[in-house]
């Protein structure tokens, strides 16, 4: 799930009966079994394993299928009974449209569908649909790349998005896998504008046993300053600061965001090394329009993708890899997201995305 550049040495086991119980206790009301306790368990390899096991990972693809069911569902029919003519692309055309891909992804994939038919002589319908996976497969292998850690000391993350796009879920998540991959996190509380956010991100601070820095009533640039302070000077791994949710269109808070990312250069002169996206699956072209303007305000390096076990518009991937290839960079697609569970958080793989989209 990540490429770490250093490995963690396991912390030490508790020094106290009562720290060992507050441990225990922990780890009790989070494991879903007592007996898998990981309090004794040795610190990963460097180069860190998925989270799931195969199984808990084809459980999860079910789950990422059903959710792409909708608008993977109108794609396939296309190929049901049909003939390799005019007629097929044009049925196509229109599914992919439906299904949000957009008008200049749609028009791509249907020229490199039509290269790829000539060149292989298919005279199958249902051989179409395996080319077209194919083709949607190369278009969207760019946004594969693993989240790297440890090339900086902290790695700085900042985390935006809308409001209801599962940000502070998002990073709750990525917390609890980067802490079970041996990194030391510190969570910035830097949403001083939503009720309750503040309140949230303690919770997932809980849950992980990591730390965080956070002020009633504080601003945002000030916590995040303190965050990137402490994180340097209490040797964190990573530090996450998480933003208020906002739309692209309300400049003055656009400018806000803006602020931050120059007050976390002002602390960490190489920072922010990540600027992470939360893009919600059920919103299809609007993705889009929020990855351009906030990439236009802050330099995006990464992207989290939620929500996907809904009534998901899943083209609307095609159409950010098409406008990564414009770019001239694409924005990598770190991990997506089709439950609340820590495991319903998983790393994009671009085959197995095109797959589910097209069953």
């Amino acid at each position: 799930m990540f490429s770490f550049f250093k490995k963690k040495a396991p912390k030490p086991p508790a020094s106290t009966p009562q720290e060992a119980a507050l441990v225990e206790a922990v780890v009790a009301e989070l494991a879903p079994e007592p007996a898998l306790a990981p309090v004794e368990q040795p610190a990963p390899a460097v180069e860190a394993p998925e989270v799931s096991p195969v199984v808990e990972r084809k459980g999860w693809l079910d789950r990422l299928k059903a959710g792409l069911r909708q608008t993977g569902s109108s794609i396939a029919r296309v190929f049901v009974g049909a003939k390799i003519d005019d007629a097929l692309y044009e049925d196509l055309e229109s599914a992919l449209l439906m299904a949000d891909a957009g008008i200049h992804a749609t028009e791509y994939l249907l020229k490199d569908l039509k290269r790829r038919v000539k060149q292989s002589g298919v005279t199958e319908a249902s051989a179409v649909k395996g080319l077209l996976a194919d083709a949607l497969t190369e278009l969207l292998k760019p946004l594969e790349k693993p989240l790297r850690v440890g090339e900086f000391s902290p790695t700085v993350m900042m985390v935006v998005g809308v409001n209801g796009a599962g940000k502070t879920t998002s990073i709750g998540k990525l917390t609890s896998h980067l802490a079970d991959g041996g990194q030391k996190v510190l969570l910035a509380a830097a949403d001083t504008f939503r009720a309750a956010a503040r309140e949230q991100l303690a919770v997932w601070a809980g849950r992980n046993q990591v730390e965080i820095v956070s002020q009633e009533g504080g601003d945002p640039s000030s916590v995040t300053f303190d965050a990137v302070s402490a994180g340097k000077a209490r040797g964190c791994d990573v530090v996450i600061a998480d933003t208020a949710g906002r739309l692209p269109t309300q400049l003055h808070l656009m400018e806000e965001l803006k602020k931050i990312r120059r007050v976390i250069a002002k602390a960490q002169p190489d920072a922010p090394h990540e600027v992470l996206l939360v893009l919600d699956g059920h919103t299809g072209q609007n993705a889009l329009m929020q990855a351009k303007a906030f990439d236009e305000a802050l330099r995006l390096t990464g992207l989290i993708v939620t929500k996907l076990d809904g009534t998901a518009k899943g083209g609307m991937l095609a159409a950010i890899a098409l406008w990564g290839r414009e770019r001239g960079q694409p924005v990598p697609v770190y991990f997506i997201g089709v439950g609340e569970t820590l495991q319903d958080l998983q790393t994009f793989k671009a085959r197995e995305f095109a797959q589910a989209l097209l069953e």
